[in-house]
């Protein structure tokens, strides 16, 4: 190798050295074809054009499989090398794909916006903001069974859509069927208990049962499944020895559920006495 060349690879220069041979060597056959093809008498002007044209996508067809097969394990080498670096840069950055693809979920598949009642990894709140990294709460609690806003906001990734389930809270309509447990001794009067909650939330709920009836009616028809009755009803569930849960599921506007579940806490103590 010359002394001038002492920091190259002798594979590259040998590569280049077939290359520059090999680019040569084509267009001193190029050269001689053209000249042979344009002194041919026995061709008309367009079959010689035709001929030219075709000789010159021909040879530069030979040139790019010829590099190819030269360069062909620098290539590899090269390959191998885009793939770690692609690989590393993927792990690299694996959070900050799925914040970013978690933000195209939430657009793409219409999940929540902003006014929105979510619950998701143990955060619940109302969606305050949202970009593509990330979705901003104001706080609902304390616990899963209150409404009350705590002041707190609570920020999580958008990579949180692909690894936890969604709750909606509040899915588009006007009014919803909540859940209000009360727990019991297994000594209590259950059945008493049982029909005055029933009793407190029918209080409650007539003002606006008709209309909550024609959202059940109106959700039927836009997902085409049956929608249950708004009627307040309680359900038994021994959730542990010795202790009894009256589940009451009653219709609710969607803004006033903690002031209505308030006032059948409150109907229902009041008769206890």
């Amino acid at each position: 190798m010359p002394a001038w060349l002492p920091h190259i690879d002798s594979s590259i220069v040998l590569d280049s050295l077939k290359s520059l041979l090999l680019l040569v060597t084509l267009f001193v056959t190029r050269t001689l074809i053209v000249r042979a093809i344009a002194k041919n008498s026995a061709l008309s002007m367009e079959a010689k054009r035709r001929w030219v044209v075709t000789t010159r996508n021909l040879i530069l067809f030979a040139l790019l499989i010829g590099m190819l097969v030269i360069w062909a394990h620098e290539l590899q080498a090269l390959a191998v090398s885009l793939v770690a670096l692609a690989a590393a840069l993927v792990l690299a950055t694996k959070e900050l794909i799925l914040c970013w693809s978690g933000a195209a979920l939430r657009v793409g598949g219409k999940v929540y916006s902003v006014g929105d009642r979510i619950q998701i990894a143990g955060h619940r709140g109302v969606v305050l903001d949202h970009d593509i990294f990330a979705t901003k709460l104001l706080e609902i609690g304390p616990g899963q069974a209150s409404h009350l806003y705590t002041g707190r906001v609570t920020i999580f990734p958008n990579s949180l859509l692909f690894t936890n389930a969604l709750i909606k809270e509040n899915p588009g309509q006007e009014y919803g069927l909540y859940i209000l447990l009360i727990p019991l001794k297994e000594a209590d009067d259950w059945q008493d208990a049982e029909r005055r909650l029933l009793d407190a939330a029918k209080e409650e709920c007539t003002l606006f049962m008709d209309e909550a009836g024609r959202q059940m009616k109106l959700l039927e028809q836009t997902n085409l499944l049956e929608a249950p009755s708004p009627e307040p009803r309680v359900t038994i569930q021994l959730s542990e020895q010795g202790r009894i849960h009256l589940a009451l599921r009653f219709p609710a506007p969607d803004r006033g559920r903690s002031r209505i579940e308030q006032a059948i806490l409150k109907r229902f103590l009041a008769g206890s006495r």
